[in-house]
Formats: structure tokens, sequence, C-alpha cells
């Protein structure tokens, strides 16, 4: 196998013994992938969030926490639950193979096997679940083609007075989790809506595309009843739904609210458990965060959702963004963070177009190497 040809995978292998260690890794590493260790289970939950692994790779005696009390920390984690795990062993009794495969594992590999075996096992794995992934990926966009469902708009919407815009990139072009959706109530107003449904890659789309609705059918509700048109009204009311769903009101969502009016020349937020919202004015040299502290949606049904009110001048730029961007991470693993975003917007003048100005920051800064939905929705008053 040559190497290199496997450079894309990423392998976390837990295992206390130095030396078996060092072989796995080094005939791993020849073979093209990428790979961390940890000495025992407690190191290995440690690494497998900020590794992101394409598989574990763990041993089943080691010293502190096993393989097996390991495998069952990641199984309560649904973040990590789902990435593909194989026990190395060396040895192959049937007790110890039948309490592996009660913990929902891919494979076996015997120690003692030889290094070609191990990586033609390791690669026959994870080439399966990308054939896997790619066959539901494709039935899922078949199905979005279909009932022509869009969880972000194709176009930016016309508001006078205002240049509103917003970069999304869902994770491998697989659709995802982040939704985007703009309604204009009336000639001076319009709603703006960013979300992220907790549950990353392919799966999530279901719940972007369902919560999606679930906003619209808010907004709808609220201009058929009232003609206070309040951000935390309409979020009351999707926090509601959301909360009485049983199908999904265990799905968590960050969910931004930003009604903006032309006329007043201010906006009014509320979110739920999202990041805060970015301004950079054009009489401050230094931008401000605007957090809403608002618990996540459908976390609890009495959740008290607050307006907050911001006036918007002339050179005056809003940011809102979910946690794929400031959570990236360069070559040294260090996330973008909101820091990262506050610095380009500190350089911001009304003549930049913000949404590329960030977009370019966070490409350079990642390689593009992105490692999650991308959203980002930019408010510049003219």
């Amino acid at each position: 196998m040559e190497s290199g040809s496997n450079t894309n995978y990423k392998i976390l292998l837990v295992e206390d013994e130095a030396n078996v260690a060092l072989l796995f890794k080094y005939n791993l590493t020849k073979s093209g992938f990428n790979v961390e260790v940890g000495t025992n289970g407690k190191e290995g939950l440690s690494l497998v969030k900020s590794y992101k692994p394409d598989l574990i790779l763990s041993d089943i005696m080691m010293p502190e926490m096993d393989g097996f009390e390991f495998r069952r920390n990641l199984l309560k984690d649904d973040e990590v639950k789902n990435i593909p795990f194989v026990f190395l062993t060396a040895k192959s009794s049937e007790e110890d193979m039948d309490e592996g495969y009660d913990l929902d594992i891919e494979d076996y590999i015997i120690k003692t096997s030889s290094p070609k075996i191990v990586i033609k096992k390791i690669l026959a794995i994870l080439k399966s679940l990308e054939k896997e992934r790619e066959k539901i990926v494709g039935e899922i966009n078949k199905a979005a083609d279909s009932m022509h469902a869009k969880v972000v708009p194709d176009s930016f919407p016309v508001f006078d007075g205002f240049v509103i815009k917003h970069w999304h990139q869902p994770f491998e072009n697989i659709p995802g989790g982040d939704f985007i959706d703009y309604v204009q109530l009336n000639e001076d107003k319009i709603v703006i809506v960013l979300g992220d449904v907790m549950g990353k890659k392919w799966g999530a789309w279901y719940f972007a595309y369902a919560y999606s609705g679930y906003v619209r059918s808010a907004i709808r509700m609220v201009l058929e009843t009232t003609d206070d048109y309040k951000p935390s009204t309409i979020m009351k009311k999707v926090n509601d739904s959301v909360y009485e769903d049983e199908r999904i009101s265990e799905v968590f969502t960050t969910l931004s609210i930003v009604i903006l009016d032309k006329k007043e020349k201010k906006l009014n937020y509320t979110g739920a458990g999202d990041l805060p919202l970015m301004i950079k004015r054009k009489s401050e040299s230094e931008p401000e965060l605007i957090k809403s502290n608002g618990l996540l949606l459908g976390f609890n049904k009495d959740s008290n959702f607050k307006d907050v009110e911001v006036e918007i001048n002339s050179g005056d730029c809003v940011v809102l963004t979910t946690d794929g961007i400031t959570e990236s991470r360069n070559k040294e693993k260090i996330q973008f963070s909101e820091n990262g975003i506050l610095a380009v917007l500190k350089t911001f003048n009304p003549e930049n177009d913000p949404t590329e100005i960030i977009k370019n920051a966070i490409t350079v800064y990642t390689d593009g190497n992105y490692e999650d939905d991308m959203s980002l929705i930019t408010i510049k008053a003219l």
C-alpha cells in the first residue's frame, strides 16, 4: 500500500503498551493514516473530541480505564458515539468478543496479526462505512431535490438601506444542521433567522428542515394574531412547539432571531443558546458582543426569552454566526473563536464586504479544512 494513500483518514489509537503502540503507529503512519495515541481510556476520552478521528482503535486491558469502560463512556456522548470503534486485543475469547459486540463496535483486530492484514482490515471498515454514508447522503439529496426543500436561501434579501448577506458551507457538502431564513414582515421590517441543530453531519438535515418549518410556522402565527412583532414572541412559540413534540424535544438547537426595522434604524434580537451578535460601529474602534443568554431551544418549556434592542447607524455592521466558524481550528488545533471574528471586525470599514472578509479570514486560518457546517449572516447599514 502506498504511503499517503489514506491521508484523509484519522485514527485514534488507545494502547497502554508502549512497544505495541509504537509498532502500530509506525505501520499505520507508513500506510498514510494520521494517528494520535492515548495510553488508556481516560486519555482516549480527552483526545477523541479534540482530534475527531474517523476510527478509534482501542486495547481492552488498560490501567485507569479499560477498553470496555472507554467504549461505554463514548456511547453516552451523542457527539462521538457514532465514530467507528474497533477493539485491539491480544486474545480472541468468545466472552470478550460478545461483550465488545454488545457495545456496538465494528470489529476486533488481534494484535498478533501481520501489519498488512491490520491495515487492510481497517481500510475495509472505513471504505465500507464511506460507501454507506455516500448512499445515505445521495438519498437525502434526492429527497431534498424532489421536495424542493432548502435550509438556506439561494439569494440574499433586498432591504432598502441595508446590505444583508450570508455564507453557508455545509460540512463536506453534506446537508447539515445549520439553517437560515428571511421573512419580510412589511415594508419596514424583516425577520432574520439563524439556527444550528445539534447532532452534526448528514443526520441533522432532517431536523434542520423540520426546525425551519417550525420557525416559519411560528412567524406566520405571530403575523396572524398580533401586530406586536417581537423576536421573543416568535422564539417562545417555536420553543413551545419543540418542547411539546416528543419526536424532536430531545434534539437541542441554537437559534438567533433578529427583526430589523429600517424606519426606526434599529434591530431587536433574542437568542436561544446561540453565540452573541457582534457589532462593529463606524464610530467605534472596538467591536462589541451582544448576548441574549436564552436557553437552548426546547430545553425548558418556561424559558424566558428577552429582547435586546440595538440602534443601527450608517456604516455599522452586525454579524451572526454558528459555532462551526468559532470552533474551527488551524494546524496547531487552536480554535478561531469569537476573538478571531472580533479581530477581523476591528479592521472593518464601511467600504468592505463583511461576509467576504470573514469568509476569507476563516478559510486562510483553517487552510480550507472545515470540520463542521459554516454559517454566517452579516447586516451592513448603508
